[in-house]
């Protein structure tokens, strides 16, 4: 009688716990069934920035085509001149079809990074790269828009420099992200896996 009577709470508990679970999934299913759960964040977003001739580049000119992505910064020195040369060697590799491709670098620093500075420095590269720029504000949302990290560091010389994603994003010919795009090959192979989206 003992045994019966000291298990008599956890049925209880256990009949308790069992109504709720069920009580739960009859809401649930009451209130949309999971229709209503917000989808995983999307990688990109509307926008609309400055390129180095002045021209407006907006999200709708990602359609179309597929588009390489780099987030950098035009005073960054090795990753982003690194990238942007494995970019240009890509596009190079392209011939005619680097036409039919986008290819934008866009600053983390906009403080520094104007539509002239960005000119001159990409006058380095590929002439099909074009960089994107516009004042802070819209900076931030962006990157928050392609989750992209990026941060002002302090320099001792009162100077600072940019820690940011090195990151290479492939969006498809609808403007959405495909994955990041392995830049660690050679051109001419990552030439033909670009072609597969053109």
């Amino acid at each position: 009688m003992q045994q019966s009577s000291s298990a008599r709470p956890l049925v209880i508990v256990g009949s308790f716990a069992a109504s709720l679970l069920v009580g739960l999934i009859l809401l649930f299913l009451v209130m949309g069934g999971g229709r209503n759960i917000a989808a995983p964040a999307a990688i990109g977003g509307p926008f609309q920035l400055t390129d180095q001739s002045g021209a407006t580049v907006t999200d709708k000119s990602l359609q179309g085509r597929p588009t390489l992505i780099f987030f950098g910064f035009t005073h960054c020195p090795d990753v982003c001149p690194t990238s942007l040369f494995e970019i240009s060697e890509v596009l190079r590799a392209m011939g005619p079809d680097a036409d039919r491709v986008n290819a934008y670098f866009i600053s983390v620093d906009p403080e520094r990074d104007t539509p002239a500075a960005m000119k001159d420095y990409l006058s380095s590269f590929d002439p099909h790269l074009k960089g994107l720029t516009g004042d802070p504000e819209v900076m931030a949302k962006v990157t928050a828009e392609y989750r992209v990290y990026a941060k002002k560091v302090p320099l001792k010389d009162g100077d600072y420099t940019m820690d940011h994603t090195a990151l290479v994003y492939l969006m498809d010919r609808d403007g959405h992200f495909v994955s990041p795009f392995n830049l660690k090959q050679p051109p001419e192979q990552a030439a033909a896996e670009l072609k597969k989206y053109i």
